[in-house]
């Protein structure tokens, strides 16, 4: 079977389905890709030995209903109807599967401190220092603090248990200190409270934090909900993170692996200096040139202290532009960096930005190369990856941002779309205007920052899914833009039923129609944190399944995990980036 770049499918077996594994013969090959067994010792050991807590702690009571029962003078017991009622026995299990994981799920916390009666219970369990809790261990978790938006969601229950047990410090943002929504946690998880819709309640959350797992989503249709929760929530969030990120980076001055590199900073007319004005056409026609009413543009530091790049285009083929030499240090060449980010405002035009790189003593041989980018109206944040350029010459090489010298910002009003003010008027789209805060490099970064769990509209009621997936889509181009490593899963359907069991496609086309377990969404979200192939993707996931004849959409690829159990990574390798 071949792979294709558009999907994948690969079949695992979780070590974690949920909370604790099912037995292997729950599990059901797939045609076209092979399910194999989970060999990780600690799965196995932990399920034995689970059942083994279970029986010993029930054992005591047993015993003493027995002797409570036992008639004087007789040699054994009597049991009544009493003694085997189901919702007693029930209870007493609960209880005791409760207890035990309480001490299993508080070890994730490498911090805490173990008190000597418990050790028995660490030897019955398996998890002392050396034992099979050590195949659970990632390599720098103890040293990542993980914030989990929607702690107490259907994923994000799961994700906060796996993330325990593999050794990270854990914590949630929620929205009110309910008691019954706490209890729902570990209680080694650190509860912070704030809402994502509030900015200046997120500050305090993700102090400390090296990674964010956003899992929450409206709880009502209502649009003003879904606009502070899926777009808002996100962008408030995805600001907050970044902005600690830079206050770190200021306190290592500019040492740190995520400070940016400045490369303009309008403050000031002394600013401005440097950037030149330009205009031309793409082409020139004689017949339509008299009726042309010519362009204007302008750069300007205005009395409100903003630079303003504005101006109009009636010429047919016309364009104009705003263009700098760049003078950057010796020791932080462009090619330590994976993109740029432009801090910018205005009334949402759409821009080229064209970058020329080659040889400085000899200009004549830079080559040319551009990439688009949207603005919205009033303030954004635009991001924009070197691997999104492309060559205005098809025979020229791929861009080497080492070589890169000059930067453009073009206008050129014939790709322009309508759109529409908050007063809901149309604009002349042949007029711009542009006001510019900085523009940066972004660091090239090995790992994701943050996870964004959206959906890919499938089981959505008809009526709402226009409005649900227009403010999940907003809350995705704003994460986007913000310049931090991103992974943005779109599952299918969630299922409340065990991971790991069946094979999964994962695509960008769009195109999926099955459902998937909230345990193998939570299970890609952590893997995702410390995966390089997963950042800066988007994708949609899902169970695999058959197509009906003639409805093929996929080339299946089966896929056997390798001895961590790793299958995220050959999947996303085949992907597109920055999507």
């Amino acid at each position: 079977m071949s792979a294709t770049s558009s999907s994948t499918t690969f079949s695992y077996k979780s070590e974690f389905l949920g909370i604790f594994p099912l037995p292997q013969s729950r599990c059901r090959p797939v045609i076209s890709c092979y399910s194999f067994p989970s060999t990780n010792r600690a799965s196995n050991s932990k399920r034995h030995l689970i059942t083994r807590a279970a029986s010993e702690g029930g054992g005591g009571g047993d015993d003493e209903i027995s002797k409570s029962k036992e008639p004087s003078g007789s040699g054994g017991s009597m049991l009544s109807l009493e003694d085997v009622n189901p919702v007693g026995l029930g209870r007493r299990s609960r209880q005791i599967f409760d207890e035990v994981w309480r001490k299993f799920s508080g070890l994730g916390q490498i911090s805490r401190t173990v008190r000597t009666d418990d050790e028995e219970s660490l030897d019955l369990l398996g998890l002392r220092q050396g034992g099979p809790m050590c195949e659970f261990a990632i390599p720098g978790a103890q040293n990542t603090t993980v914030l989990v938006v929607g702690a107490t969601s259907r994923i994000g229950r799961i994700v906060v248990r796996k993330l325990m047990l593999r050794g990270y410090t854990v914590k949630a943002l929620m929205r009110k200190l309910d008691s019954q929504v706490v209890d729902m946690l570990p209680r080694s998880v650190d509860i912070v409270t704030g809402d994502v819709g509030d900015p200046s309640t997120l500050k305090k959350a993700v102090e400390g934090c090296n990674k964010v797992i956003y899992c929450a989503t409206a709880r009502s249709p209502i649009t003003a909900d879904l606009y502070r929760v899926d777009h808002r929530g996100v962008y408030n969030l995805s600001k907050a993170l970044q902005d600690y990120n830079n206050k770190l980076a200021q306190l290592r001055a500019g040492k740190s692996s995520k400070s940016k590199l400045l490369i303009a900073k309008f403050k000031s007319e002394d600013s401005l200096d440097g950037w030149e004005v330009r205009q031309g056409t793409y082409f020139q026609d004689a017949v339509a040139a008299k009726y042309d009413a010519g362009m204007d543009a302008k750069f300007e530091f205005t009395e409100t202290g903003q630079a303003v790049f504005s101006g109009y285009v009636f010429t047919r083929g016309g364009y104009v532009e705003l263009s700098k030499k760049l003078s950057l240090p010796i020791d932080r060449t462009l090619d330590r960096y994976e993109g740029l980010v432009f801090s910018v405002g205005g009334n949402g035009r759409s821009y080229v930005v064209i970058l020329e790189a080659g040889p400085t003593a000899d200009t004549t041989q830079s080559k040319l190369y551009f990439a688009r980018i949207s603005t919205k109206v009033g303030f954004c944040r635009v991001r924009v990856p070197f691997s999104s350029f492309r060559p205005v010459k098809s025979d020229d090489p791929p861009l080497d941002p080492f070589l890169v010298h000059t930067l453009t910002i073009r206008f050129e009003p014939r790709r322009q779309r309508p759109t529409e003010t908050p007063q809901g008027s149309k604009q002349d789209l042949r007029s711009f205007k542009l006001i510019m805060e900085y523009i940066k490099a972004l660091p090239s970064g090995q790992e994701t920052d943050f996870v964004l769990v959206s959906c890919t509209g499938l089981g959505i009621e008809p009526s709402r899914r226009e409005q649900v997936l227009k403010a999940k889509r907003a809350g995705e181009d704003s994460l986007r833009r913000s310049g931090l490593g991103y992974t943005i899963i779109r599952p299918g359907p969630l299922k409340e039923e065990p991971g790991g069991q069946r094979a999964l496609i994962f695509d960008q086309g769009n195109r999926i129609s099955q459902g998937i377990s909230c345990a193998d969404v939570a299970d890609i979200c952590v893997k995702a944190l410390h995966d390089s192939t997963a950042r800066n993707k988007s994708f949609d996931v899902c169970h695999e399944y058959i197509a009906e004849q003639g409805r093929e959409l996929y080339e299946l690829v089966a896929h056997l995990p390798d001895k961590a159990n790793n299958y995220l990574t050959p999947a996303l390798s085949v992907l597109e980036k920055n999507t």
